[in-house]
């Protein structure tokens, strides 16, 4: 079979680095989450993805992808026919994972991004692609005029490879046209930033990330009334997600706890309520 070859831009590219990890957690006997999916998708994808083997990142990857996963399922609990917004969607495959069959899902990323998705997904009367940069208001008009809420938006591994007036501007739109909407991003201290030219993914590829920050409790200062809901570490998972991981996950997990590496305690997963 002839893999379908990718032409992204830089910050693009990094998409493949999360759909491997899932590719190479499903093939394992006891994996963190199933996604048959993914390994799928990435077997018929022509790419060098050998230079990403091994690399601790792609655990990291796995577990940032579960929490956000943990979070969605949440929100469909209590609102099963709420909006999902995935923002950079990139080839993420969370529908998959924990759509409830009545929700309504949106999958927003740059125009070369959503040409390789329709690849491998169509749309359908509950769930639609928007070819757009996030930073631009009209896929959030699309988004108003689409579906009705609850909205929860998941931003993974999107908003730190933005200029922080970007992401204080996409925080503000959300906010704006979705007030009280449920957003999932993660952060990047300032020694992550410095110190990317050494990451073990990262420095397989071109892209960079840009906004750094150190606390992400500062977010609750961007507009008055938006509350951090929970902030997570790889290492301080929701006790109910972290007692489902293989046990040798948690046993990893906890010798980084104990060892409280810089770029674990800078780098957080967090979930905010926009006013």
């Amino acid at each position: 079979m002839t893999g379908h070859g990718v032409q992204l831009g830089t910050v693009q590219e990094t998409l493949l680095i999360p759909l491997y990890g899932r590719a190479v957690e499903n093939r394992k006997p006891e994996p963190a989450l199933r996604d048959p999916r993914a390994e799928e998708i990435a077997g018929a994808i022509d790419y060098d993805f050998a230079r990403f083997d091994e690399l601790p990142s792609l655990i990291g990857t796995v577990l940032r992808t579960s929490l956000f996963d943990h979070w969605v399922r949440n929100f469909l609990e209590e609102h099963p026919e709420g909006t999902v917004v995935e923002i950079g969607t990139g080839l993420n495959t969370r529908y998959e994972r924990v759509d409830n069959g009545r929700a309504r899902w949106f999958d927003l990323d740059l125009p070369d991004v959503i040409d390789l998705r329709r690849t491998f997904f169509t749309d359908t009367e509950r769930r639609r692609m928007i070819a757009g940069s996030v930073t631009d208001e009209s896929w959030a008009a699309a988004v108003a005029k689409g579906a009705d809420g609850p909205y929860f938006f998941s931003a993974e591994a999107v908003l730190p490879f933005l200029d922080e007036p970007d992401v204080r501007g996409v925080v503000d739109l959300i906010a704006a046209r979705f007030p009280g909407s449920q957003f999932a991003l993660d952060t990047a201290g300032p020694g992550i930033i410095t110190t990317q030219d050494q990451h073990d993914a990262l420095s397989k590829v071109e892209a960079r990330m840009r906004w750094s920050c150190s606390d992400p409790s500062e977010l609750q200062d961007w507009r008055p009334g938006t509350h951090l809901l929970t902030s997570h570490t790889l290492t301080t998972l929701p006790q109910q997600m972290y007692e489902a991981l293989p046990a040798d996950y948690r046993e990893m997990l906890t010798g980084l706890g104990a060892q409280r590496l810089p770029q674990v305690e800078e780098y957080r997963l967090n979930l905010l309520r926009l006013a």
